[in-house]
């Protein structure tokens, strides 16, 4: 058996904060969230066209040996988001306003 053949890859790394696939702008959490979900690699792969089989399994290789690690990422991330979006309401009480009552006359 030829070994020389044989090399391991790295798929995330992370860049400012952020985890993303290597040499793509897609980052590590919607591939992670539709894993939890219940989504087969190959089903993720067609939502996310730029990545190839081999990356996603990559990228949930990766979540899975640093699980703990990322789940506190993702939720810090969640915590973030959370806080930008009261801020965006807060800041535009009219825009929300009207998008709660289109919303209301809709239902």
């Amino acid at each position: 058996m030829n070994t020389s053949l044989i090399r391991t890859k790295q798929y995330i790394e992370e860049q400012e904060g952020c985890y993303r696939v290597i040499g793509k702008r897609v980052s590590l959490d919607p591939i992670v969230y539709a894993f939890l979900a219940g989504q087969s690699p190959e089903s993720i792969v067609q939502s996310f066209p730029l990545l190839t089989l081999e990356e996603v399994y990559g990228a949930i290789a990766f979540y899975l040996a640093n699980r703990s690690a990322i789940d506190e990422y993702l939720i810090e991330g969640e915590k973030i988001f959370e806080t930008l979006r009261q801020q965006a309401r807060e800041k535009n009480t009219l825009l929300y306003q009207k998008l709660y009552n289109a919303q209301d006359s809709h239902s």
